[in-house]
Order: C-alpha cells, then structure tokens, then sequence
C-alpha cells in the first residue's frame, strides 16, 4: 500500500456478510474401494512454529503456485494456525494464520481433492498457492458469490455478483516504472487509514509490487484506496496500487474477505 503503517482493522465498515451461515466442511472420504489421499506425517506444534507464515509480510519460495482454474467460489477461515502443504500428501511450507492485519483470515478455493483445499496465499512470490486440510475441526467454510475485474489497460474495475455485473468504474493504476501486478488476487482486509489522509478505508490484496520491496517500511503490499482528488481516473501514475474513487470504495468495502480480485 502506497506509503501507509495504518494497522487498525475498520471495524464497522469491514463486511464478512456473515457469509450467509458460515459451517465447518464435513472431513472428506475417499470412495468406497478408491484410493485415499496420501497423508503427510502430523507436524507437531514445536515443528508449526518453525514453518514461515503465510501472511503479507511472508516469503514462502517453495510455495505452490496457483493453478489459474476457476475459482470453486468458497473460502476457508483457519480456526488456528494452519499447516499450508505444497501438494497433496506433500512438503510443509507454511503456516496460515487465523488473523493478520488485525481481521480474520479468509482464503479463496482454487481446487479441492479427497479431503484437502488449495488456496491462494498472500505472501511472496506472488501467485504462491498450498494446500490445507479442510476438516471442520480445522477450518470454517463459506460460500462467496462476488468476484472482482480488473482491466489495467481499459482502467476499469468492476464488481461482478453471481457472475452479473453489479457495478463498474473507471480506475488509477500504477505508472509504467511501477505497474500494478497482473496476477489473481484476493481482499485480505479492510483498514481504518490512521497515517495518511488520502483514503478512509484501504484495502490490501494478496499482491505484492514487482518493483518496490517495500511502501513507507511495509511489506510492498498492493492495495485499493481512494486520492484526494479524482485527478488520477483514466491515469497511470500510482505506485503500483489501484486508486478508486469513493462510491467504488463505498461498494468495495462491503465485499466479503476473500473476495478474489482478477488484475488482467
């Protein structure tokens, strides 16, 4: 996000939607006579401490990437720490929170298989993707019927609900020496700006600039927020976050978390 330490979750604006009756995911059994999914050994909880978070200040290298399939349109909330795998049955490369930046984690489903989800994760390199147990022990599990568009090259964003269009607007991005990420991201919270002035609310996503490490001594982090003025619609000139105007961020902040946001 463009030079800002605000820290302090917008409680009162930010919108889970309650998710419309949020439940934990019956575990998941193979077929009868199928297979099962092999298991990886337990990690016990000296061994999680050890694994990186899975946060947007996080860099997970041997993170999966995300596979670009359609989103399932669920999204999981981890009760505790949860122990992110590379594959199936594979490598433990993380650990995902249950908050971070001051709100409850909520990560879009990407691909699902015999008992396990892969998500998308908001740390370094951007697109990293791992997979999760999805028992209900573990996790909670919502329907989410929104989805974001980004047009860089039309400067557009637009809101789509089950699929329909349900609001567009003409949009800022990053100028040509620092350009907004084009990947498939999601809204990992929404923050009560308390350093700058140029946005109430800002809305960081599970993308990180390619050309700045860092944002006013954060992680890099690319956001959605508001300007001053309306000077930047139709323009270039961020550095690397997408600027909006202030009925477009009126819609944005009541999206659920975990809303993914396509940046094409």
């Amino acid at each position: 996000m463009e030079k800002t330490d605000g820290r302090r979750l917008a409680t009162g604006r930010k919108r889970l939607f309650a998710l419309a009756g949020v439940a934990a995911l019956a575990l998941l059994t193979a077929a009868c006579g199928a297979e099962a999914a092999p298991q990886p050994a337990p990690v016990g909880q000296e061994g999680l401490t050890e694994l990186p978070d899975a946060t947007t200040y996080g860099d997970i290298p041997d993170a999966g990437r995300d596979p670009a399939t359609p989103p399932t349109g669920d999204v999981l909330h981890p009760k505790n720490d949860l122990v992110v795998y590379q594959e199936v049955g594979g490598k433990p490369v993380a650990k995902l929170p249950a908050q971070q930046l001051g709100s409850p984690t909520w990560v879009p489903v990407v691909a699902e298989k015999d008992g396990w989800a892969q998500v998308l994760l908001p740390s370094r390199p951007n697109a990293s993707a791992g997979w999760v147990h999805t028992d209900g022990a573990t996790v909670e599990r919502a329907k989410n019927e929104y989805v974001v568009n980004v047009d860089l090259n039309a400067f557009q964003l637009e809101i789509q609900h089950n699929a329909k269009p349900a609001g567009k607007w003409t949009i800022g991005i990053g100028k040509p020496a620092y350009p907004t990420p084009r990947t498939r991201a999601y809204i990992m919270a929404s923050i009560e700006e308390t350093v700058n002035k140029y946005s109430p609310i800002v809305l960081p996503l599970s993308v990180h600039s390619d050309s700045h490490e860092t944002f006013g001594g954060g992680p890099g982090t690319v956001g959605i927020h508001t300007w001053p003025d309306e000077s930047f619609v139709g323009k270039a000139d961020s550095d690397g976050c997408i600027r909006v105007t202030k009925d477009a961020l009126d819609r944005l902040v009541d999206l659920p978390l975990g809303t993914i946001v396509n940046i094409t």
